[in-house]
């Protein structure tokens, strides 16, 4: 598991179509230095397996990407230069920073908006309507793998489905969201705690 509190910016050295998948060879010298293979790594989100720490020591590693996380993501974007969240799993002695993020994406969503302040920025996401009931206000949501708090959701039966958060400086300094730009996708991951509270209720 992961906390959503991103280790670096890296950034996309290759990309390696394999038929319905392909290979990212990505720079990140923080989570390459003792990258081994087998390891998880978070890149926008997405919990990949390192297939090829070879190159840990140059501060590169290489993941393989399957086909359906190829569709379900905005990775199949990703060109060499692309520049990536990145984040190692969580350790047992580690703390808890963010919130309980696994790396699943669920869908994703869009910059729809973007109000620059004094010190920080007020954003504004879409979400798919079947991912809008598990954003509540106040609660956690993973935003290219970013644990970030909801500060407003839309009314329940609009169609069109957003919710804003606040940018610090830290966040848009340290991270990719603040190079966004109106239009460009993010993954998004809701709180596993939410879907389960879901499931429990449509047993009952």
């Amino acid at each position: 598991m992961f906390t959503g509190i991103v280790e670096e910016i890296g950034t996309v050295v290759a990309v390696r179509p394999l038929g319905d998948s392909a290979s990212l060879r990505i720079r990140g010298d923080v989570v390459a230095a003792d990258a081994g293979h087998g390891d998880s790594i978070a890149v926008n989100g997405v919990c990949l397996t390192v297939t090829d720490p070879t190159g840990a020591n140059g501060g590169e590693f290489s993941v393989d990407v399957m086909g359906e996380t190829l569709q379900r993501t905005s990775l199949a974007r990703l060109a060499p230069g692309a520049p990536v969240n990145l984040e190692r799993a969580l350790p047992a002695h580690g703390r808890l920073g963010g919130h309980v993020v696994q790396g699943h994406v669920d869908g994703v969503g869009h910059l729809v908006d973007r109000q620059a302040g004094e010190r920080w920025d007020s954003v504004r996401f879409s979400v798919p309507y079947d991912l809008a009931r598990y954003v509540a206000e106040k609660g956690s949501v993973t935003v290219d793998g970013v644990s970030l708090t909801v500060v407003g959701v839309s009314p329940p039966d609009e169609q069109d489905a957003w919710f804003t958060v606040g940018l610090i400086p830290t966040t848009l300094q340290a991270t990719t969201l603040g190079r966004l730009a109106v239009g460009d996708p993010v993954n998004l991951e809701v709180d596993v705690l939410a879907k389960y509270v879901k499931k429990h209720l449509e047993r009952m």
